[in-house]
């Protein structure tokens, strides 16, 4: 038995329950297996165990007060996972149903997707299984209170930096910045994703999905391959995928679907980005609103996957595991051009495997929605020096680390002599950059 084949068979049996964090080790270890071959120092320091087992993991009550009076109990969770490269660093997710998995899955992503970035930053994931639908501003505002207060303790400027993520957007973070600081009494960088009025950085909202495409953009040029003037779906319509469609529109491709929780939204002469924007960001609401203010069709769940909409790029932006390999068949069958992941871990490894089997340029999450957290560490640095950059300077440096990311993660995949797998690329060099550190800092 392999070594990888060994520690995989351990942490199986340790977390049986957990089974989108087994699929994330599992696609990593997968991948670096010509790594781990090449060189045995990673075996004789054990790195697959250590790197396999978060840091901490911070389970807190959270205790707080509906407009009623009602007196409300949820859970919050924080896995710090690796603090190697800098401190922890990721996002806060306020979903109903969320569960442990999830949060180790996307922590332990997040180190080696933060390692690509450049920057100084380590890997975290957090959470609540609080919903903010059907609740009040107040009751939200009341309810991030009482999260950060009680994981206040366990975060710091140099400790642990949370950002948002689904369900926690500027609003949210603002709340937990003007609480956090009225506890610590301190005006610094522990929360990021901030509104640029009290230290936020302009272009964080954007980011990710504007990561997205830059990305993209970098993968199809390299194959001489044209992005304006195709047709794209954007899985999602949340933050990330809202500024991917803007993105795309204004590099000339045209967006001809979306989605939401209940259904997909089709417009064949292209999305009107901000129709959607107004729809879904301004006046929070379900996306089949779209249809009466601009011709196009909505689809309701169990009708359509957005995957049978013919087109030649897809990007998913929704959640993990929304696509299977049968939509990526479906995909392949209408004759797509490339896959594009941006959101976290959307394809299943069976999806993802057929993609590279196909020799279809397919963009990794790990290396290609490295947009939002590449920004939030500039915004660290901002608030570092009480400084802040020009919109137009983010923007400029954002592409720049995508351009990077994609670089780093196709010399990788040449030196192990598969140029155009951009998911073995990804996860070798991520992991090479953590786990020879952790080797530095010794056990």
């Amino acid at each position: 038995m392999s070594y990888v084949d060994e520690v995989l068979a351990v942490v199986q049996k340790k977390n049986a329950d957990q089974p989108e964090f087994l699929q994330a080790v599992s696609e990593v270890f997968g991948s670096i297996t010509p790594l781990l071959r090449q060189n045995g120092k990673y075996e004789k320091h054990k790195i697959l165990e250590r790197i396999s087992e978060p840091e901490k993991i911070v389970k807190f009550r959270v205790v707080w007060e509906r407009d009623n009076g009602e007196i409300e109990i949820n859970q919050g969770i924080r896995v710090q996972f690796s603090s190697t490269l800098g401190p922890f660093k990721g996002g806060l997710r306020f979903e109903k149903g969320i569960s442990l998995s999830t949060l180790k899955f996307l922590g332990f992503e997040q180190a080696f997707k933060n390692s690509l970035t450049g920057l100084m930053l380590g890997g975290a994931k957090g959470g609540s299984d609080f919903d903010p639908k059907n609740k009040s501003e107040r009751e939200i505002m009341r309810f991030c209170q009482a999260f950060i207060k009680a994981l206040a303790p366990h975060i710091g400027a140099h400790t642990d930096i949370p950002a948002g993520d689904i369900g926690v957007g500027e609003r949210e973070i603002g709340y937990m910045f003007g609480e956090y600081k009225k506890i610590t009494n301190r005006f610094d960088g522990t929360l990021t994703g901030k509104s640029p009025l009290f230290g936020g950085s302009f272009g964080r909202r954007e980011a990710t999905g504007y990561g997205t495409v830059y990305f993209a953009e970098a993968m199809l040029e390299n194959l001489s391959m044209p992005l304006s003037g195709e047709r794209c779906i954007v899985s999602g319509s949340g933050n990330v995928a809202l500024y991917t469609i803007q993105k795309l529109i204004g590099l000339g491709a045209k967006v001809v679907a979306c989605s939401d929780r209940e259904g997909v939204l089709v417009d064949k002469d292209g999305l009107c980005f901000e129709i959607l924007k107004n729809v879904k960001e301004t006046d929070r609401l379900p996306l089949k609103i779209y249809t009466e203010r601009k011709k196009s069709e909505f689809y309701p769940n169990g009708t359509l996957r957005i995957s049978a909409i013919p087109c030649d790029y897809a990007f998913f932006c929704a959640t993990q595991n929304e696509a299977d390999i049968n939509d990526i068949k479906t995909l392949i069958h209408n004759g797509i051009k490339g896959v594009i992941e941006g959101a976290n871990m959307p394809l299943s490894n069976e999806a993802a495997d057929l993609l590279i089997a196909s020799n279809i340029p397919y963009a990794p999450s790990k290396a290609a929605n490295a947009g939002g957290v590449a920004v939030s560490g500039l915004e660290m640095g901002q608030d570092a020096i009480f400084s802040s950059l020009a919109k137009n300077e983010i923007d400029a440096k954002l592409k720049h680390i995508m351009r990077n990311i994609f670089n780093e993660c196709t010399l990788a995949a040449k030196e192990f002599n598969d140029p155009q797998n951009l998911k073995a690329g990804a996860n070798i060099a991520s992991f090479r950059k953590v786990a020879d550190a952790m080797i530095g800092q010794g056990v």
